[in-house]
């Protein structure tokens, strides 16, 4: 890869590797810390008066968790500098950070896509992982809000900002870091704006004050929510069925594979909470029910209608099913994709499991180590459950995602000493078998994993059984969590209305 190789968009631009195309300051954690944000403010400041700017193509945001923000801001005189290189209000709460940076402008996302351009995002917030802000932006930086400023200002991650000029502004001159960072002494000067008590009281005693678009929202009454047609909330499915005897889970056996990840799969990848692609599973989901691509919003905004999410699931534009072949350079197949068994027709994660389940296969996901790392998103374990999926076997597990595929009902397995699909030579046309899981079962009890090959040849390995605790035995037993405390409170009521004179 040529790193200093630049491409023309279609309305004339240079596009590079290494060019931030989205600078945001964002995230309720960042920008909750005064000194940061009025430091940021004031590079603004210096910038503005140096006669400096970021370029238009930069896709800049000013995005607090607080509106207590922009009222220091604004007193202290810095959000007009905030707002003149283009960190203008977006809103108040979650955006880039969780995906919803919304579309880069048409003609740079062209140049981005045909040229694989690697291009950069910096942002203030908490998460960087793989095509969670922008599905065509490679290169994701966490900063604080004062180097959010900086970068955009720069305009590449290819400068070093210690030894190069960050720009030049009046008269050609050139401008540096030490020119623009602010002390600590003028942080300080602008403090007191930032801790007045009654700014806080003044714009959040009444929550309702002054929304008229939030008030004007009609809303039903009663205490049984009725369920109305819509998108975006929409009745789980996880009680269907539902009945005070737990039905104990089968044995597991002529599973196939649904997918085949590498190491550090993350909650991200397995479910997305960023944009939503037209040609995706949930965006045809979503066109079906006449929601415009437009109207499309994202996977997180969505989250509370599961026939979105569950087609969402492992629908990360980045991740990897090592059941594909790799490309003919040696790359690998992006997106959620796989090869349903035994046809081997390439088909997306989502059809192939749809396919499973009216067949009454069961299937597993295999990973490497670290699987389910990152956010504790609780859609990554209850989309794997909806597709069907009855076990998840990997290396190791990340351990908030471990307990939350226990809770729903999904059995985690770890490979033993230095047993891998590498090792093992799974390459996802087998049929599994799970022994040991029969009868009472134990916390980290062994279980042998049965692989049958398609040339008749039987291979065995033995597993861990990553559920821990006896409690987590009882979810398991249950189905999941969810089943398990209902009938908890069922129980617990029926004891309480016996004793009710």
């Amino acid at each position: 890869m040529d790193l200093a190789e630049r491409f023309k968009s279609q309305d004339g631009l240079d596009v590079g590797n290494g060019d931030v195309l989205i600078a945001a300051i964002t995230s309720c954690t960042n920008t909750s810390n005064p000194s940061v944000m009025i430091a940021a403010g004031l590079l603004a400041k210096k910038a503005v008066e140096r006669g400096l700017s970021v370029g238009a193509h930069i896709k800049t945001s000013l995005a607090p968790g607080s509106r207590v923000v922009t009222e220091y801001l604004s007193q202290s005189g810095l959000l007009p500098y905030l707002e003149q290189l283009g960190f203008n209000l977006v809103g108040y709460g979650c955006t880039t950070c969780i995906g919803n940076a919304g579309p880069l402008a048409a003609p740079i996302e062209d140049a981005v896509v045909e040229n694989n351009v690697i291009g950069a995002a910096v942002l203030s917030g908490n998460r960087n992982f793989e095509a969670r802000i922008h599905p065509n932006i490679r290169a994701n930086f966490l900063a604080s809000p004062p180097l959010v400023v900086l970068y955009a200002l720069l305009g590449t991650m290819q400068k070093d900002p210690l030894t190069e000029p960050i720009g030049y502004g009046k008269n050609g001159e050139a401008v540096w870091l030490r020119d623009l960072w602010p002390s600590s002494r003028e942080i300080e000067a602008c403090m007191q704006t930032a801790m007045n008590p009654a700014t806080f009281r003044r714009l959040y005693a009444d929550l309702t004050k002054d929304h008229d678009l939030w008030n004007a929202i009609t809303s039903s009454t009663g205490q049984v929510y009725a369920w109305p047609a819509s998108t975006y909330i929409a009745r789980p499915p996880f009680f269907a069925g539902f009945s005070m005897t737990p039905v104990m889970p089968a044995a597991l056996r002529n599973a196939r594979a649904l997918a085949i990840f590498g190491d550090s799969v993350t909650t991200d990848h397995i479910s997305p909470a960023g944009s939503i692609s037209a040609a995706s599973p949930a965006g045809k989901w979503l066109q079906s029910r006449r929601v415009a691509s437009a109207d499309f919003n994202s996977y997180g905004s969505r989250r509370g209608n599961h026939d979105v999410m569950v087609r969402g699931t492992f629908a990360n534009v980045r991740i990897k099913n090592l059941m594909l072949p790799p490309k003919a350079d040696g790359s690998r197949v992006e997106g959620g994709l796989t090869l349903h068994q035994p046809s081997g027709e390439q088909t997306s994660i989502f059809d192939a499991a749809m396919h499973y389940m009216t067949d009454d296969v069961p299937t597993i996901i295999f990973g490497g180590e670290e699987y389910g790392t990152g956010s504790s998103r609780d859609w990554a374990a209850k989309g794997t459950q909806l597709l069907g999926v009855k076990a998840v076997i990997a290396r190791s597990f990340e351990r908030i995602h471990r307990g939350n595929l226990v809770g729903m009902g999904v059995l985690p397995l770890q490979f033993l000493n230095a047993d891998s699909v590498t090792s093992l030579e799974i390459a996802g046309n087998e049929l599994f078998d799970l022994e040991g899981l029969d009868g009472d079962i134990q916390p980290q009890q062994e279980v042998t994993l049965v692989i049958r090959r398609p040339d008749g040849i039987t291979n065995r390995a033995v597993l861990r059984l990553r559920i821990d605790t006896p409690v987590e035995v009882d979810y398991y037993r249950h189905g999941g969590i969810l089943p398990f405390v209902l009938r908890q409170l069922l129980v617990q009521k029926k004891m309480d209305c016996k004793r009710m004179p």
